[in-house]
């Protein structure tokens, strides 16, 4: 099809999900919470996994190749849920399709990529969104709502973190292979922290990086976790970071640091936050606070979320893009600025020094 399909809000969007691990249940789950959203197939490797999936959430069809159901007409969004490595490449098979995509993060392995998937959408002239799921919350957009009021003053700074003391998606699985993942925690938890701090700031495009990976406790066995439903091959080589740092400088002049970690001696097993400095008051989350100055010093406040400005159920969101109900809330360009970030923090820390993005 050229066009896509103009539709009414009684119309059923069919889509399928490729993938049943942890994170394609999470996107069965998510879309069928809209009630214009039909799962209608899956596509999963494993016969056990994907049986279960159809059998839990009473989806109709299953198959072992995906290209199976991009050949079908009745299917207009595809979810993908796989090994970060085949995100570009099978995304931009189901835009030559004429799908709609959404794909989990991060966008693809390497910005090139991500650009072919960008250009992809734009030729065959489908929708593509990538899951940055962390900053639909409502807390999230509270928080920008308020940076956008001009309640920080002028914003400077970020730091964000995701830190674990004993995360890694299960040793063995396809996330600690670099040939499957691509990278560790940096792109798998990173990436979060990373985007939510960006759209905080409302500025994405970075232009230089500094950056530290470091692989120390997984290779020796130490901080496994239990993520995921894929398998564990003992014998694989543990080959991707599980603790990073960068600190990023944006094309503004303004900077964010970053944190993340798999494994890491901490206090709190499960660390997420992010906090944005301005000029006249400071935000953090998770809760979410704004510290700002009085005439008695320091006064910490507790906000209460309002009401998101979009569903925080990034799926939904995406059917109600289809619909034309709201523009998207994560964009191309931005998960392309992020891609770039990642592969800079990886390069910096291949060569020890400072990587400048064009």
């Amino acid at each position: 099809r050229d066009q896509p399909r103009s539709r009414g809000l009684g119309d059923v969007y069919k889509r399928q999900v490729i993938g049943t691990g942890a994170i394609g249940i999470d996107h069965i789950r998510s879309f069928q919470q809209h009630p214009a959203a039909n799962v209608v197939a899956l596509a999963e490797v494993s016969a056990q996994r994907g049986q279960e999936a159809a059998d839990t959430f009473g989806i109709p069809d299953l198959v072992t190749d995906y290209q199976d159901l991009l050949k079908r007409s009745d299917i207009d969004v595809i979810s993908i849920a796989l090994p970060n490595f085949l995100h570009a490449s099978v995304g931009i098979e189901a835009l030559r399709a004429g799908k709609h995509v959404m794909v989990d993060k991060p966008m693809a392995t390497n910005a090139k990529d991500a650009a072919k998937l960008i250009a992809a959408s734009k030729k065959h002239r489908r929708r593509l969104m990538v899951g940055q799921n962390m900053r639909f919350s409502p807390e999230v957009q509270t928080a920008r709502h308020l940076i956008n009021q001009g309640k920080l003053g002028d914003v400077y700074h970020a730091k964000t973190s995701w830190s674990r003391r004993s995360g890694i998606p299960r040793i063995g699985s396809w996330f600690t292979q670099k040939q499957f993942a691509g990278g560790g925690c940096t792109y798998d938890i990173g990436v979060h922290a990373l985007d939510r701090a960006l759209f905080l700031m409302g500025e994405f495009e970075a232009a230089a990086v500094s950056g530290q990976t470091y692989s120390q406790l997984g290779p020796l066995g130490r901080g496994n976790g239990d993520w995921g439903k894929g398998e564990v091959d003992k014998k694989a080589k543990f080959d991707v970071d599980d603790l990073a740092v960068a600190l990023i400088k944006l094309k503004s002049g303004r900077t964010v640091l970053l944190e993340a970690s798999w494994a890491a001696h901490l206090p709190e097993n499960d660390f997420f936050t992010s906090q944005v400095f301005g000029t006249d008051a400071g935000i953090m989350l998770n809760p979410l606070r704004l510290i700002r100055p009085s005439r008695i010093g320091y006064v910490t406040e507790e906000v209460t979320p309002s009401t998101p400005l979009v569903n925080e159920n990034r799926m939904v969101h995406f059917i109600d893009v289809l619909l034309g109900k709201v523009e998207p809330y994560v964009k191309p360009a931005e998960s392309l600025a992020v891609q770039k970030i990642l592969d800079a923090i990886y390069a910096s820390s291949a060569s020890g020094r400072e990587v400048r993005i064009k």
